[in-house]
This record gives structure tokens, C-alpha cells and sequence, in this order.
């Protein structure tokens, strides 16, 4: 049985796992993430590898993680949560774990796992959109990971889509992210209960009256329970999203867009707003074939199986 590695790093965890050619985990292991030390969590990652490769024989390593990854998949350039600045992952951590590595960005890897083992596995064309503290995308043309000339393509959170609009933390302002996040979710819900709005008084009762404990599974529990300020702020966002969508279709044109990340735990409550939009919004509508919007099927785990598979390539 081919056995590789995969390691998804976040900015608070770092998540590893054995992986066979069928997309199964056979183990999985999970440390916290040292995000602001790049010594620590390289030997953090090292130590998974090892401990992982101790019981298993494991033939590649492939590590997701949230920043610009050159196109060669080698060099973290930037990345935005971790204290990566022009490193050479690739070949600093082969050194440590003497094995073959491969680097990719995390939501290129999740849209690899989805498209290899999960929700689009029935399609050749795919968009990925995880939606949680920010937008991220992977995109998967003709059956082959799109990474663009520089290797930072399908960074689709960044994509201005009100001009003058909200504050992004990549500098820039009005970033789809900023409209379409759980981030934004929360934003716009916290700012409702501290105006004071009567819609919000449920949602502010689950915080226990403060706004700041408002966060984005509170908005989504209350909107499962029926609570009608809750269920209106996912349609919002999940407009948000479907015109997004109606947006990248026209340039992409992607056979299925899978939406994953925390957020997409809503499930219909974002995905109905979001189709609807869509077919509003889009361009040439009743004139050309339908893209189907679906829900991500692999979870937090998504980075890891797409990561590990791609090292077997």
C-alpha cells in the first residue's frame, strides 16, 4: 500500500496524517501551531513527519499552507498568518525528515482533495471557495491544479468587488473576502446588537448580552433554530457569495463550485441564497449550461488528503 504524508498548517494548529491512494487517512495527528517563531514550527512539522514516518513507511510529504507558494511549490513567498517571509520550505524541511517534499497553498491542496476524493471527484472543472475568517479558492482546469504564472493564482478573497469599500487586511479595501466571510457575517451581526437592533436581541441573548461574544457557529446554531435575524445574515452573505460566483463563472467557467471552510456548516441556510443569486446574477442565464453549487464533503481535512495526494504526484 503507497502510504504519504500530508500536513495542513493553520495559524493556531498544524494537522498530519498518513494517507493511501484512496484518499483514506490511516492515522492523523495534531499540534499547535508556534505561527510567529519559523524555526518552531518547521521542527513542528518535522516532528509530525517523524513521529508519523516511525510507524509507517511513508514514500512523500505534502504540506498546505495559507500563503503565496512559488510556482516550482518550494518557496513560501508570503504568508499573511504565519511568520513565512521567501522561505524554502521545500528544502529545509527535506533536510530535516530525508524525504521528498512538496509545498502547496492549503486551499490548492483542499480544492485537489475535493476534486480527487470529494464533492467534484465526478468532474474535470472546479472551483473551490472556503469560506471562514477569509475567502480563500482553488481551481482545478482539465483535470490539472491551476496555480497561475507565479503560482498565486485563484486567490479569489482578494478580488475588489466594492470599490472604497471595507478595510481588508491585505491593504487593499472592498476585497470580496470583506463581503463574503464569516468574518463579515460576524461583523455585521456584532454591529446590529450594539446599535441595538430588536432583530438582533436573539442572537445578543445566545452571547450572553455582549456583542463581542457573537461569533459565527452562535449565528449559525440560532439560525438553525429558526432565529430570523441569524437566518437572514447567512442569506446575505450567501447573496454575497452567489455573485461572486456569477462573477468568476464568467471568467472560469468551472463545471461545479464547492464551497468549504467553517462557514459552510450552514449548509442549505448559505448554499439556497447563494444558487439563487447566482442564476440572478449570471451572465448569458437560460442560455448556457448551469454550474452546480455544492457543499465541500471532507471537512477540516480537506487540506491534508489533497496535500498528501499531491505529493504521490
Amino acid at each position: 500500500m503507497t502510504l504519504t504524508c500530508g500536513i495542513d498548517v493553520g495559524g493556531t494548529k498544524i494537522l498530519g496524517g498518513v494517507v493511501d491512494k484512496s484518499g483514506t487517512i490511516v492515522e492523523e495527528l495534531r499540534v499547535e501551531s508556534p505561527a510567529t517563531d519559523v524555526e518552531a514550527i518547521e521542527e513542528a512539522i518535522a516532528s509530525l513527519v517523524l513521529e508519523l514516518s516511525s510507524r509507517h513507511t511513508i514514500e512523500g510529504v505534502g504540506v498546505g499552507a495559507a500563503g503565496y507558494i512559488d510556482k516550482s511549490r518550494s518557496t513560501v513567498m508570503f504568508a499573511p498568518n504565519i511568520a513565512w517571509r521567501d522561505v524554502n520550505l521545500k528544502a529545509e524541511l527535506e533536510e530535516r525528515v530525508d524525504l521528498p517534499v512538496v509545498i502547496e497553498n492549503d486551499a490548492n491542496a483542499a480544492a485537489w482533495g475535493e476534486f480527487r476524493f470529494g464533492a467534484a471527484e465526478d468532474v474535470d472543472d472546479l472551483l473551490l471557495i472556503t469560506v471562514g475568517t477569509g475567502v480563500g479558492g482553488g481551481l482545478v482546469l482539465d483535470g490539472s491544479l491551476y496555480r497561475g504564472a507565479f503560482g498565486v493564482g485563484a486567490e479569489i478573497g482578494h478580488m475588489r468587488v466594492v470599490p472604497g469599500g471595507e478595510l481588508c487586511g491585505c491593504g487593499n479595501r472592498g476585497c470580496f473576502e470583506q463581503y463574503a466571510s464569516g468574518t463579515a457575517l460576524v461583523r455585521e451581526a456584532r454591529d446590529a446588537a450594539q446599535a441595538g437592533s430588536l432583530l438582533a436581541r436573539g442572537v445578543l441573548d445566545r452571547a450572553g448580552g455582549d456583542p463581542a461574544k457573537i461569533t459565527g457557529p452562535l449565528i449559525t446554531e440560532a439560525a438553525q433554530d429558526g432565529d430570523a435575524f441569524a437566518r437572514e445574515s447567512l442569506a446575505t452573505l450567501g447573496r454575497w457569495l452567489g455573485e461572486g460566483i456569477a462573477s468568476l463563472a464568467a471568467v472560469l467557467d468551472p463545471a461545479a463550485v464547492v464551497i468549504g471552510g467553517g462557514v459552510s456548516e450552514a449548509g442549505d441556510l448559505l448554499l439556497e441564497p447563494a444558487r439563487a443569486a447566482f442564476a440572478a446574477q449570471l451572465t448569458g442565464r437560460g442560455h448556457r449550461p448551469m454550474l452546480q453549487i455544492r457543499k465541500a464533503t471532507l471537512g477540516n481535512r480537506a487540506g491534508l488528503i489533497g496535500a498528501a495526494d499531491l505529493a504521490r504526484h
